[in-house]
């Protein structure tokens, strides 16, 4: 850490180098004129334990701490898998039946799609509301801001310019370059695959500076989405959706755990 500190000297014109680092100082704590690094392990442990108590403290208020998996989320996650569920087809277990795919519109799902309005950066005031544009930054989040602007909900899909597509899971503002898909009504993990869903179909470079995706190629977009009596299945969207996270914080609810009881 100490040296990382020392690096910010360094770039394409003046390269870090062995001669550089031979002649690199760094500023450690000593005691008895010798490196103290009993105080440098206590002070990383000490460290180390405050994040893994907030760590934990966020997988337990998030309901991230549970990562098994239930005989439905098994079945659905295998159902997935298919090979033949890939392209459209059908499969049968004991709580999947009929695994069926269907192209849906947006706008006949959603509503029309918002657009964003311009707010230059010269006229935008700090505050606390995260303001979404064009980008992968930051997930799009270019400032937070105080401004009088159109709120949106929690809970909906930004598509940016690129046509790339993100999930909001907080109230935000936008500028011209984002479209909304009003989702806010759907269950929080059913609007997560269905914002996936629409990424896959609008993220493929189509989009770019020169032909920019707006909020009428949205009401325009057909996704495709699991379905039942020819509507969105969104229970199975839920399901797959809490499997898949299960399986991503598995790792890491186990580092915790082994951290705290080693």
């Amino acid at each position: 850490a100490c040296m990382v500190s020392t690096s910010k000297k360094y770039d394409y014109g003046n390269k870090f180098n062995r001669d550089a680092m031979n002649k690199t100082k760094i500023q450690l704590p000593i005691k008895n004129d010798k490196i103290d690094f009993e105080f440098l392990e206590s002070f990383i442990a000490d460290l180390e334990t405050e994040r893994i108590k907030k760590l934990e403290d966020y997988l337990m208020v998030n309901g991230y701490n549970n990562y098994i998996l239930t005989d439905k989320e098994k079945e659905v996650l295998e159902a997935f898998r298919n090979s033949e569920n890939s392209r459209g087809g059908v499969v049968d277990n004991q709580l999947v039946t009929k695994l069926q795919w269907k192209r849906f519109n947006l706008e006949k799902l959603y509503g029309k799609a918002t657009r964003g309005k311009r707010l230059k950066s010269d006229d935008r005031i700090s505050g606390d509301l995260p303001f979404v544009t064009a980008g992968e930054t930051d997930e799009g989040v270019s400032a937070f801001i105080g401004n009088n602007v159109t709120i949106f909900s929690e809970n909906t899909t930004t598509i940016d310019m690129f046509g790339s597509a993100k999930y909001r899971n907080y109230k935000y503002g936008g500028d011209d370059h984002i479209a909304v898909v009003h989702t806010q009504n759907l269950p929080k993990l059913a609007s997560i695959f269905v914002t996936t869903a629409i990424h896959k179909t609008t993220y493929n470079g189509k989009f770019n500076y020169g032909r920019n995706f707006y909020a009428k190629d949205a009401d325009s977009l057909d996704i495709l989405l699991p379905s039942k009596n020819n509507q969105p299945n969104y229970e199975l969207m839920e399901t797959l959706i809490s499997a898949i996270q299960k399986l991503v914080i598995k790792d890491v609810v186990l580092y915790v755990n082994n951290k705290k009881n080693g």
